[in-house]
C-alpha cells in the first residue's frame, strides 16, 4: 500500500513557524517586567500542576510557594472551604495539602467499533512541603509529591477502538493500586529565582514542552503533555516519572533555559506499576532534554504569552520498527529487529493572550498551537500538530467558566506504517506500538474538541465535551467517532 502524508498541512505548519528565530532573539533583548503570571484555568483545579505552574511562570512570581494557590480565586474554591481552619494553620508552618476528586464520563454515539459509554476517574493528593518554615531548612527549600488512585475503562480502545487519540485525559498507567507515585521531588530556588534545581521522581512532560491550560481539554493527546514525546521511555509525563535532575537558569524576568538528565526505564510502567519501583532493571541509559521559553507580556493590558521550543535526545537503544538486521521487513523475514541508537524529540509551543477581560493570568481570549516530532524509525507517531483557543467567561458575567476549541493532526511514521504492511502480506495480527493495539494500517488521524466548564459550586465543576475522531486509530477501519463527554472536578 501507498504511504499517505498530507504534504500541504506540513507545509502549512513549516510556514507558521517560520518566524520562530525572531522569537530567539528577543531572549537578549527583553526588559525586566513586573507583572505575575502562574495559575492555570479553574476546570482541573490545580491538583498535580505544580511543576508546569513553575515552569510556565516569570521569575519575579515567587510559584514554589503553593500558598498562592489558595489565593483568589482559589481561597474560596475548596468545597470544604479552609478545612475549618486546618488550611491555615498547616500553611503558616509550610505544609500545603489538595485533595481532588476527577470524574469522566465519555459515550461514543456515532461511528467506531461499537456504541458505548464509560466512566474513567481518580483521586489525587498533592502534598508540598516549605522545609524552612517546617524545620529552619535554607529558603526556598522544597519537597513536592503527587499520589493518585486511578479507576474505569477506557472509551477509545474499548469502543472507538482509537489507542491514538484518547477521549478521556484521566486514564492508563496509574495501575489497579491504592496509591500510585505520580512524583517525588525536591527543589531549591535560588538568586531571587534565577536558577532553580529539581531532583527526584520526576514527570518529564510536566516540564518540558508543559502547560497547565493542557489540562483543560479532555482528549488524552494533550493533557498533561504534548504526544508523542511521552509515549517514548525518555520523556514520560504524568502519572508516570523517571529519576532525574532539571536546572532552570532565567537571565531575565521572562526568558528561561532548562535542561536536564533523566534515567531511562526500559519498561512500559517506569517505576513499576505503582510508581514507587525506582531501582527497576535496565536503568544505565540516560535522556536530556533541553528547553527555551520567552514568557512576555505585551501592552498595558500585560497581555501574557508563553514561546518555547526545546529539544530532547535518549541514547538507549530500541528496536526499529520495520527493519530486520538485514534492512529487510523484520516481519516478513522472521529475523530480530535491527537495534537503532537513541531517540530524538522536538518541540515549538505557544500560547497567546490577545484580550484581556479580567484580572486573572488566564482570563481572557488565549490561542495556543504547536508542534512535536519524535524519530520515526523508534516512534509509531512520527508527529503531532495542534491549534486551539480558551476563554474564560468574564465577557458574559462567568468569570470562573471556561470555553475552549482544539485541532489535533497526528501523522504516524512511516517505518510504522511499512510494519503493518507487511503483517498484512504475512497474514500476521499487526503489531502492537507505544500506543497500543493498531486496527488498522496507521497513517494519520484528526481531532476535534470543543467544551465548555461551568463552575457550579465552591471548588466544584461540570464540563460538557464533544469529540469528533477522523480516521479512529488512525486507519479507515472503522468510521468517524463522534463522542459526547461530562467531566467532573471537585477540589476538596
Amino acid at each position: 500500500m501507498k504511504y499517505a502524508t498530507d504534504m500541504r498541512m506540513t507545509r502549512r505548519f513549516i510556514r507558521s513557524f517560520a518566524l520562530f528565530p525572531l522569537f530567539l532573539l528577543a531572549f537578549f533583548t527583553c526588559g525586566e517586567g513586573a507583572r505575575a503570571q502562574a495559575l492555570p484555568g479553574e476546570g482541573q483545579g490545580v491538583v498535580g500542576a505544580q511543576p508546569s505552574l513553575n515552569i510556565n511562570s516569570r521569575r519575579n512570581v515567587t510559584v514554589q510557594d503553593p500558598g498562592l494557590f489558595y489565593s483568589a480565586p482559589y481561597g474560596n474554591q475548596h468545597f470544604f472551604g479552609d478545612w475549618a481552619g486546618i488550611q491555615p494553620f498547616l500553611q503558616k508552618h509550610g505544609v500545603h495539602i489538595e485533595a481532588d476528586v476527577h470524574e469522566e464520563l465519555a459515550g461514543n454515539f456515532h461511528g467506531g467499533a461499537q456504541k458505548g459509554v464509560t466512566d474513567a476517574g481518580q483521586v489525587g493528593v498533592e502534598i508540598d512541603i516549605d522545609w524552612h518554615k517546617l524545620a529552619g531548612a535554607p529558603k526556598n527549600f522544597w519537597t513536592h509529591t503527587m499520589i493518585v488512585n486511578g479507576h474505569g475503562r477506557n472509551e477509545s480502545t474499548d469502543n472507538i477502538h482509537d489507542s491514538l487519540g484518547g477521549v478521556q485525559q484521566i486514564y492508563g498507567a496509574r495501575g489497579n493500586v491504592v496509591a500510585h507515585l505520580v512524583y517525588m521531588y525536591a527543589e531549591q530556588s535560588l538568586f531571587h529565582n534565577r536558577l532553580d534545581i529539581s531532583a527526584g521522581w520526576i514527570p518529564v512532560g510536566s516540564f518540558f514542552a508543559a502547560s497547565p491550560l493542557f489540562c483543560d481539554f479532555m482528549n488524552v493527546s494533550i493533557c498533561g503533555n504534548p504526544a508523542p514525546g511521552k509515549y517514548v521511555p525518555g520523556g514520560r509525563d504524568w502519572p508516570s516519572g523517571n529519576l532525574g535532575v532539571v536546572m532552570r537558569v532565567m537571565p531575565t524576568v521572562d526568558t528561561y533555559i532548562m535542561a536536564s538528565m533523566f534515567a531511562v526505564s526500559p519498561h512500559s510502567y517506569n517505576g513499576g506499576i505503582s510508581g514507587w519501583a525506582w531501582a527497576q532493571s535496565g536503568l544505565g541509559k540516560f535522556s536530556t532534554p533541553v528547553e527555551f521559553g520567552w514568557l512576555p507580556e505585551f501592552g498595558p493590558h500585560h497581555l501574557a504569552g508563553h514561546y518555547k521550543a526545546g529539544y530532547g535526545y535518549d541514547n538507549s537503544q530500541y528496536n526499529d520498527l520495520y527493519s530486520d538486521i538485514n534492512g529487510n521487513s523484520a516481519v516478513l523475514t522472521g529475523r530480530p529487529f535491527r537495534k537503532q541508537s537513541g531517540v530524538s524529540t522536538a518541540w515549538f509551543q505557544a500560547d497567546q493572550m490577545f484580550i484581556r477581560n479580567g484580572k486573572g493570568p488566564t482570563n481572557g481570549l488565549i490561542a495556543l498551537s504547536g508542534f512535536m516530532y519524535t524519530s520515526g524509525k523508534v516512534s509509531a507517531m512520527k508527529y503531532h500538530a495542534w491549534a486551539g483557543m480558551v476563554e474564560t467567561g468574564a465577557a458574559w458575567g462567568r468569570p470562573l467558566d471556561t470555553v475552549g476549541a482544539m485541532f489535533h493532526y497526528f501523522e504516524m511514521s512511516r517505518a510504522s506504517v511499512l510494519q503493518q504492511e507487511s503483517s498484512v502480506l504475512a497474514g500476521t495480527p499487526y503489531l502492537t506500538n507505544q500506543w497500543g493495539k493498531a486496527w488498522g494500517i496507521q497513517t494519520h488521524e484528526d481531532v476535534y474538541e470543543v467544551f465548555y466548564n461551568i463552575h457550579t459550586a465552591r471548588g466544584m465543576s461540570f464540563q460538557p465535551d464533544f469529540q469528533y475522531i477522523n480516521r479512529p486509530g488512525g486507519t479507515t477501519t472503522y468510521h468517524d467517532a463522534a463522542v459526547m463527554g461530562l467531566q467532573f472536578n471537585c477540589i476538596l
